[in-house]
């Protein structure tokens, strides 16, 4: 006798279309399917002031580490004319190092849109900022980066924020910076760390 073979048809529950942010909001914060979630944090990315709430979620400590790295995946997507460059900014003075880690990761991805915000930091007064400015500035790896790097060291007295830079020098400077590379070395005189990250950088540098 034959066998049968009995096809069973699949009920696929269609997404829901959203006409607004808080609609969109309201789905996202009341499934629990990581898809479902998945979906809506992609619509909300759509709807202005979507990215400044997605911004928000992953500055919640307590959301789950699969959603907000979701999160910074779709930020890191937007144009960044639409994309609240500003907050996530801002999570680069956060605590949380897992947090400051996203924004840097999403940062990446808007190239010379946020040249302006990294020059922010670097002039600014908190060192940490400086810091996370210059980690930043070494990823992206602007057109301008090493002349950034080189007005920084010129003045420069945080010894933590000078080495930083001078990490970042190492791989892109060039022979005529040698001459500041020894005054900021002549700037942190018997600090071992200081000469020693210095020494390392002009040897990079010369080949």
């Amino acid at each position: 006798m034959a066998l049968v073979k009995k096809h069973v048809e699949q009920v696929v529950e269609e997404l829901p279309k959203f006409s607004t942010l808080k609609d969109a909001v309201n789905f996202f914060e009341s499934t629990d399917s990581l898809d479902e979630k998945d979906y809506a944090i992609e619509e909300i990315s759509k709807f202005k002031g979507g990215g400044e709430y997605l911004v928000a979620c992953i500055s919640n400590e307590q959301i789950d580490k699969y959603i907000s790295t979701k999160v910074a995946s779709v930020l890191s997507t937007m144009e960044p004319s639409k994309a609240p460059i500003d907050e996530i900014m801002n999570l680069l003075k956060l605590d949380n190092a897992y947090v400051r880690n996203l924004g840097i990761s999403i940062l990446r991805n808007f190239g010379n849109a946020i040249k302006y915000y990294i020059v922010k930091f670097l002039i600014g007064d908190d060192k940490d900022l400086r810091i996370f400015a210059i980690n930043v500035l070494g990823d992206v790896n602007f057109s301008e980066s090493r002349d950034m790097l080189v007005e920084l060291l010129e003045t420069e007295q945080d010894i933590n924020v000078a080495m930083t830079a001078v990490d970042y020098l190492a791989e892109i400077g060039e022979v005529r910076d040698i001459p500041l590379l020894e005054s900021v070395k002549k700037r942190f005189a018997g600090e071992f760390y200081a000469e020693f990250a210095v020494d390392s950088a002009i040897k990079s540098i010369r080949g």
